[in-house]
């Protein structure tokens, strides 16, 4: 009997509905399955059949589903053609390079009787397509007798496209240096869950990270040299360009241009002495638009950069500039009065404009961040908005196309519900006409890495950046923050068979944290553990030489086991029953067990001593909370609820940048204890 799965409504199969992250626009799944073998192979047909994004995809379909099954998948040999398992008809070629927004993305994946086929008009589809049919490679459960063990691929009928055409990550490698190997392993997770632009942001106070053979101080004193080579570029947009990614550069001026300032010190504001920013409190550089020289060299080094970045859009930054750099300048008041500007601020205008003029004339549309938009800027600009959902609608009523990264901060340790509940046209509705709607192109996440570095980004990253690809993919209505979990950690486990280290690197940071003792007391007891949320690490200062070796820095920014135990009390509290109850006291109790276990080991380690605080606090909590279930069905000493929110509310506070998640979820039991 077919079963038409409609998001919210017939997932109550969760276990054989499949764990597709971005859900499609439209799915149907049949009883019935097509088995996997070693015999496995791919045919490609239609006039974009010799599409090198196409080629690449299927090759890489044979090496991952190796890996995924454990199968001795191989492409067949030259001159054999076995029946093919999976057919692949790409209707039209595409030859015009490079990629574009708005390009066709769409695809059907049929699984029948009749066997596997993907079809698509043009390259992009089939590299969408793939990736959804790697995630419906599943092991048969043993609970079927009828199935043998093994991989199948269920019956499916799947139409799809995307909501966005502009899918993004914007990927900070200035604050912390990402070598090219780790942002092509980005690059494949991106791909694996449909997002389509890399917004590289290359550039910051703490280092310039390109190659210019026109300007070569600019790494020489700008990188501590930590930069791209100019090779390593064209590799690194080549990779993403054979799995469907725009990689868009962005050089942030006029501010956050310390690294600039090192080696060309006559582009600043000011005598100087100019340095790259190395720690908290170093002094920021800026970017002088009164100086003719400026512009000579923005046009030589952005004619420079335009030829190893192909993509139509070039990100300038324009953040955060301080217009009292440049209002007490000799000579500022006499540019100001010869070029009608009415005071300091419209300095940046006048700069952007010229800027605008230079980035055209190589053939490139100016993008930059909300503080770019201010009158006189032409109507091709793009804005990114990390100011919220009503500064982009704001943006799309004046003319300008935009996209939001407001609710997308991974930096800032959110859950992924947090993410998930973030909806671009959110202000669209009801204020915007459909015209102005059209204008906002999607969403980027960003990773801004004050407090990252190459060893822990994926776990910075994964899984929470699948959640936010689902909603620029996938339409309005799939929004459901449970089936997101649900598929969320088989999907991250996917993730990981791509060669993601999420999870991996910070079990091996974790195993340096006890040298030598025991890891598994630690990695329970960090289980229920969180980093500080927001920008409140930051406070305390960070550089390059900062070191990122703590346990805040070997945890996820999520903890799945609180979020359970989360759960499984707000549905207690609704529908109180002695199971229910009976397994709260025990996860209560094993924590308390794994307080005594990690004790030893948080003692004998330097670098955990910080963290015996929070063992006291967890131990205070697990005894609150099973007081509180007491004291549901029997009266609680007098003064006893006072006295327990009062305990709960001291271990809730963070230590060692550390929070125990489930706090917030003890508080509550104590809250429902009667008067």
């Amino acid at each position: 009997m077919r079963l038409a799965v409609i998001f919210g409504v017939a997932l109550a199969a969760a276990a054989e509905t499949p764990a597709l992250m971005p859900w499609p626009a439209s799915a149907k799944f049949d009883a019935g399955e097509i088995e996997m073998n070693v015999g496995f192979s791919v045919s490609v047909a239609g006039a974009g059949a010799n599409d090198a994004r196409v080629k690449a995809a299927v090759e890489r379909v044979y090496t991952r589903l190796a890996r995924q099954t454990g199968l001795p998948i191989l492409p067949p040999r030259a001159g054999t053609q076995p029946p093919p398992a999976l057919r692949v008809i790409v209707e039209e070629a595409d030859h015009r390079p490079p990629q574009q927004l708005g390009d066709d993305e769409r695809y059907s994946l049929d699984v029948s009787e009749a066997g596997i086929r993907l079809s698509a008009d043009r390259p992009l589809g089939v590299v969408r397509g793939l990736e959804t049919f790697l995630q419906l490679v599943r092991q048969n459960p043993a609970s079927s007798p009828s199935k043998a063990p093994g991989f199948s691929v269920p019956y499916t009928e799947i139409r799809d496209e995307p909501r966005f055409p502009w899918r993004g990550l914007s990927l900070d490698v200035s604050r912390h240096f990402i070598p090219a190997e780790e942002i092509e392993r980005t690059l494949d997770g991106m791909a694996a869950v449909k997002l389509n632009v890399l917004h590289w942001h290359l550039s910051d106070d703490q280092g310039f990270r390109v190659e210019s053979k026109k300007y070569p101080r600019l790494q020489q004193y700008g990188s501590d040299g930590l930069y791209y080579t100019q090779t390593e570029i064209r590799d690194v947009v080549a990779y993403a360009r054979d799995r469907g990614i725009r990689v868009v550069p962005e050089f942030d001026v006029p501010g956050h241009a310390s690294s600039w300032l090192a080696g060309y010190p006559s582009l600043g504001t000011g005598a100087g002495p100019f340095h790259i920013v190395h720690e908290r409190g170093d002094a920021n550089g800026v970017i002088d638009p009164m100086k003719e020289s400026t512009y000579r060299f923005l046009d030589g080094l952005f004619g420079e950069m335009a030829k190893l970045f192909p993509d139509a859009y070039f990100h300038i930054g324009g953040d955060e500039v301080n217009p009292r750099d440049w209002s007490n300048q000799p000579g500022v008041q006499a540019f100001l009065k010869k070029h009608h500007l009415e005071s300091a601020p419209r300095l940046q205008t006048y700069f952007n404009q010229r800027l605008q003029k230079i980035l055209a004339r190589h053939g490139k549309r100016m993008m930059g961040w909300d503080e770019i938009l201010q009158s006189d800027l032409p109507k091709d600009v793009v804005i990114q908005s990390w100011r919220g959902q009503t500064a982009l609608a704001d943006v799309a009523r004046k003319g300008y196309s935009g996209i939001l990264s407001t609710g997308y901060y991974l930096d800032l340790m959110q859950p992924a519900s947090a993410h998930y509940r973030t909806e671009p046209l959110a202000e669209a509705a009801g204020r915007l006409s459909p015209e102005e709607t059209k204008r906002i192109l999607g969403g980027e996440a960003a990773m801004w890495e004050e407090l990252a570095t190459a060893e822990n980004l994926d776990a910075k990253l994964w899984p929470r950046l699948a959640a936010i690809a689902e909603r620029f993919w996938s339409p309005a209505s799939v929004n459901d923050i449970g089936s997101m979990y649900a598929r969320l950690e088989p999907v991250n486990q996917w993730l990981e068979w791509l060669g993601l280290k999420q999870r991996s690197n910070l079990q091996l940071m974790r195993q340096r944290l006890v040298s030598g003792m025991p890891v598994a007391p630690l990695n329970a007891f960090a289980s229920i553990l969180e980093p500080v949320k927001g920008y409140e690490r930051h406070r305390s200062g960070w550089g390059v030489t900062t070191p990122f070796n703590r346990l805040v820095d070997a945890i996820p920014p999520e903890s799945d086991a609180a979020r359970e135990f989360s759960d499984r009390v707000a549905q207690y509290l609704t529908a109180p029953s002695v199971p229910a109850e009976e397994g709260l006291r025990k996860s209560l109790a094993g924590w308390v067990e794994v307080v005594g276990a990690a004790r030893p080991v948080l003692e004998s380690n330097s670098l955990l001593l910080e963290d015996l605080p929070l063992a006291d606090a967890l131990a205070t909590l697990c005894r609150r909370g099973g007081e509180a279930l007491s004291y549901r069905t029997e009266a609680p000493p007098a003064g006893w609820k006072a006295q327990a929110l009062a305990d709960i509310k001291d271990a809730s506070v963070h230590r060692a940048h550390l929070l125990i998640a489930i706090a917030p979820a003890v508080q509550k039991l104590a809250e429902a204890v009667p008067q």
